[in-house]
């Protein structure tokens, strides 16, 4: 590896734990990756209402803060402090919602699929987007900057496939990696215009799940593929660490834990959550999770045993590691598949989930009635979503397609 991208690897000193479709389709002279697979059987394929494909965006939800200093980032709405139990809020409603603020940025051309914010900058948070679904030609990271005055475009680049999912460095705050439907991943340094520092070419389909090692000293990141596998990389080695086979299903996503060092989740189409010792290169656990396609899972910040899954059935379920025999929780109100599901980071108890109905909703599973609020805003797929790291009260990021909201 050459000294220059080492370097920038190394970045700052490794911080403590931080993260807690358009109506036209791909024209003539666009050739699809994947032309056996028509769209209607591709949105079948994850679970999507097929007769509701068109365009979509990326949004956050936040509230004035009372007496805001200056120069600093707008705060959002409380999470859960200003979530009303039972509310659904309409498109009109979240239009101009008293003490909230709703910022958008367009992204002409391009379906979102995943957004991540900075471990490190506030506000600061990358777009990963493709043209046409992702069933056919180029991606592109988008790097935003919101405060309280709106959000704007910090960067971009462009790749020659669809991109489907980001993660951030954290070792250095201007790192992050992409992973794309050509089946590589692409390290980017966002303080340069150019890139990308490095391509990772070993999946031998798309790769949608892409996630960096939260352990300090670790410069680790677990990808998951259509391909059936996970692989284990250090981005200042050229090739994969290790290869994890078990999967019989495509694998939607992969994600670190926050508690336990060598540990990860991957949630995949064979209707399994699967959790995985890197030391020992083997899986540890198999929960069959639902009898449908698990499109996502997430690790809660306060309890190392539990995880949560979101699948094409339209449910969210608990598990706890030390018993899997049934879920801790299930969660019901989604009408079409969850596509995101993230834990709080400020809360135990409370988590987001987005779906292709076009919502976003927010539970506390700890009480007879979880669902705390439902949001229309979106007019279409929410396919992405984050909650921000740094401000306990700026509550998410969504993304669905071609328009980033900032709400």
């Amino acid at each position: 590896m050459a000294a220059p991208l080492a370097s920038t690897l190394a970045g700052a000193p490794a911080a403590a734990w931080a993260r807690p479709p358009s109506s036209k389709m791909a024209s003539a002279s666009v050739k699809p990756r994947r032309p056996s697979l028509p769209l209607r059987a591709a949105a079948a394929w994850v679970g999507l209402p097929s007769s509701k494909m068109a365009p979509g965006g990326v949004t956050a939800i936040g509230a004035r803060p009372s007496r805001p200093s200056a120069g600093a980032p707008a705060a959002a709405s409380a999470f859960p402090g200003d979530l009303t139990p039972g509310k659904r809020r309409k498109r009109g409603e979240m239009a101009a919602p008293p003490g909230r603020w709703v910022q958008t940025f367009r992204t002409p051309g391009r379906h979102g699929y995943a957004l991540e914010f900075s471990p490190y900058l506030s506000g600061r948070l990358a777009c990963a987007a493709s043209q046409y679904y992702g069933i056919a030609g180029s991606g592109t990271l988008v790097v935003l900057d919101q405060n309280e005055s709106g959000v704007g475009l910090f960067r971009s680049f462009e790749w020659n496939d669809g991109l489907f999912d980001v993660t951030w460095s954290e070792n250095n705050e201007h790192v992050l990696i992409t992973c794309s439907g050509d089946g590589s991943l692409q390290l980017w340094d966002t303080a340069k215009a150019t890139g990308p520092l490095q391509v990772y070419r070993e999946h031998s389909q798309e790769v949608y799940s892409v996630d960096w090692s939260q352990t300090r000293g670790e410069q680790l990141v677990v990808s998951g593929s259509w391909d059936q596998t996970a692989k284990l990389w250090d981005p200042a080695v050229g090739k994969s660490l290790c290869t994890f086979i078990g999967h019989e299903g495509v694998i939607y996503s992969t994600i670190w834990s926050p508690h336990i060092p060598g540990c990860f989740a991957s949630a995949s189409g064979d209707q399994t959550l699967r959790v995985w010792d890197v030391k020992a290169a083997r899986v540890k656990i198999v929960i069959p999770a639902h009898q449908a396609e698990i499109l996502t899972c997430d690790w809660c910040k306060y309890n190392e045993n539990l995880l949560v899954t979101g699948a094409v059935d339209c449910s969210l379920k608990g598990w706890d590691l030390r018993n899997v025999r049934q879920p801790v929780f299930e969660l019901l109100g989604h009408s079409y598949a969850i596509r995101r599901v993230k834990f709080s980071p400020f809360h135990a108890s409370l988590l987001a989930s987005c779906s292709y109905d076009f919502t976003v909703r927010f539970w506390d599973f700890s009480k007879p009635d979880p669902l705390l609020e439902t949001v229309e805003h979106h007019t279409e797929f929410t396919c992405g979503l984050d909650l921000s790291l740094d401000n306990p009260k700026q509550i998410l990021s969504i993304f669905h397609t071609k328009r980033c909201l900032m709400k």
